[in-house]
């Protein structure tokens, strides 16, 4: 269903069951849930989809081995069965990970966790090996009956410097364990928005749109791309933005019935990093490793680069955080630490992010200690208004549950069943997924006319949802574009089905152009020039949009185009991409 379409119907019958304002993971998620459950359910998002915090996210699946210092037992638990499903349901995009913690101490930071466990506020020691054993234990113990990855292990001085000689010398020890990454996660948010509308024709998004409140008390959705405004009737409305909700409460709600402040976000900026050395330094594994304030960080092979975070810091207004100077030079101090012979040279940082962690609003000075848990709270109406449902908190790797729980308080309120059950729900390119991916992909070679390289490539960005892109890219003949690893009919198929707007959409999250640092300017305006003639933009709209695009590379993500006009290739005559004749 196109954007005017969705607009067309909602003037001809504004009345819906559930409005969803937020389009990140977790609105998504209860998006999903809801649409389901054969819900007439609007999404709403005031940019792109998973554009905030949910495309800042440090790409670990995880269970949270450091919430066990503050007691988080059942987070961590849940995080760790919404782990291993995803495994399960989206194995196209969220795989295993071997995860190595170098230890520097023997009993240090024990006292200091039995005091943050018991709640006393207290900033964090250097962890010690009882410690973090102690902590490695429980993750064991929390999986032994689905037992999807090996237990933990340790190994002494020698044969961890034998493994990873880089590291500092003086470590004394080292735990690897297993937890877990995703490739493209904005992606991951699409495929489950896509579930969710595919499912159920009553279901519908929209991006770039604004809910608020008129001037009597009703609500009306503002179209950013058409500049129209369009009531909408909801019975229940959720709240699903994240760092956002107070902001979004003071625009849903009336003054008297207003909560107090529900959030009170942290910010945590992340590079990513071309430095062959330290790629292979890490031995296909994630150092997670304590800086020497005591602050963990992370460092890890992502999409043939190394990413390295993260800093948390609160912050204010979520809107336009990004990656300020004293946080670069903070993570690459905690890099030196860590791997001291290794340095980085400033060109070879090729992208930043930043995002706000939407933590439960909290009075601690220490962010460590604010509770990673996700709740709901419902603000009742006065005078017949409609409730509004705000999703407290979450992290990434419980969007799943968070949306489920939502969305059960949701059904309770509205006296419907739920029908479908999400836990063992494939995702997207997750569904059908072979044993044998090698067969799979030179099957799907042969059917189509790719190249096997061509259709492995393709096969890593979709998973089994290849399918539907190859017979796009395989129907005509394709023509190359500067990037050659992707082709004009793969990209006209992306724009033409997964609401792209802007430039920024395409680039930065249903590609990951940008993130791996692969992006040249003759590519950003040859993926322009696309845009422009599906939008039917003029050549003032164009500029516009140029300009707009690369002003926020440069200020959100540290690119400048002097530094994208360097990854400027001499355009192939040939492309891989083409699908083979006959």
């Amino acid at each position: 269903m196109k954007r005017e379409e969705i607009l067309d119907g909602l003037r001809q019958s504004p009345k819906v069951d559930v409005c969803v304002i937020g389009g990140g993971i977790n609105g998504i998620s209860v998006f999903r849930e809801l649409a389901l459950q054969g819900l007439n359910v609007v999404l709403v998002e005031k940019h792109d989809y998973c554009s905030g915090a949910s495309s800042a996210l440090s790409r670990m699946v995880h269970g949270g081995l450091r919430y066990l210092e503050n007691g988080e037992f059942k987070l961590v638990q849940e995080s760790l069965i919404e782990r291993d499903r995803l495994l399960r349901n989206a194995p196209h995009y969220v795989r295993p990970l071997p995860t190595t913690v170098p230890v520097f101490d023997i009993f240090s930071g024990l006292g200091n966790g039995i005091v943050r466990f018991l709640g006393l506020t207290r900033h964090p020691s250097r962890r010690g090996a009882v410690t973090i054993k102690a902590g490695l234990s429980i993750y064991d113990f929390l999986t032994r009956k689905r037992a999807l990855m090996p237990r933990h292990q340790f190994r002494g001085r020698r044969a961890t410097l034998e493994k990873w000689p880089a590291l500092n010398p003086d470590i004394k020890s080292s735990a690897t364990y297993f937890d877990a990454w995703v490739s493209h996660p904005e992606r991951l948010g699409i495929e489950l928005l896509q579930d969710g509308l595919w499912a159920n024709p009553a279901a519908r998004a929209l991006n770039y749109a604004a809910m608020r409140r008129d001037e009597d008390g009703g609500y009306v959705i503002e179209d950013q791309v058409g500049r129209t405004f369009t009531t909408v009737e909801p019975r229940l409305v959720i709240n699903a933005t994240g760092g956002w909700i107070d902001i979004t409460n003071g625009a849903l709600l009336s003054p008297q019935v207003q909560p107090g402040p529900l959030v009170g976000g942290t910010k945590g900026s992340h590079l990513i990093i071309e430095n062959a050395t330290l790629r292979d330094a890490l031995a296909d594994h994630m150092i997670y490793y304590e800086n020497e304030d005591g602050r963990i960080c992370i460092l890890f092979p992502y999409l043939g680069k190394v990413l390295v975070g993260s800093t948390d810091i609160r912050v204010d207004d979520p809107e336009g955080v990004r990656c300020e100077a004293d946080e670069r030079d903070y993570i690459l101090q905690s890099l030196a630490f860590v791997l001291p012979g290794i340095s980085i040279r400033p060109e070879e940082i090729v992208f930043q992010f930043s995002g706000v962690r939407p933590l439960p609003a909290s009075a601690d000075n220490f962010t460590g200690r604010i509770p990673r848990d996700h709740f709901c709270t419902v603000v009742e109406p006065q005078n017949g208004g409609v409730p509004v449902l705000c999703m407290i908190g979450g992290k990434w790797t419980t969007f799943r549950s968070f949306g489920e729980l939502a969305a059960d308080m949701t059904l309770e309120r509205l006296g419907r069943p739920r029908r479908v059950e999400t836990t063992e729900r494939a995702i997207g390119g997750g569904r059908r997924f072979p044993s044998d991916t090698a067969t799979w992909i030179s099957r799907l070679a042969a059917e189509t006319g790719l190249s096997l390289g061509r259709a492995a490539e393709l096969f890593a960005r979709y998973g089994t949802d290849v399918e539907v892109v190859a017979s796009c890219v395989a129907a005509g003949l394709d023509v190359p574009m500067p990037h050659p690893g992707y082709s004009k009919c793969e990209l006209l198929f992306l724009i033409r089905n997964e609401a792209v707007e802007h430039l920024d959409d395409l680039l930065l999250r249903r590609t990951t152009l940008a993130v791996s640092g692969e992006l040249s300017l003759d590519m950003t305006d040859a993926v322009l020039d696309l845009l422009t003639q599906e939008k039917r933009w003029t050549p003032a709209q164009r500029t516009v949009e140029r300009t707009r695009f690369l002003t926020l590379l440069n200020e959100r993500h540290g690119v400048n185009e002097d530094t994208l006009s360097a990854r400027n290739e001499p355009r192939s005559t040939e492309c891989d991409t083409t699908a083979k004749s006959g």
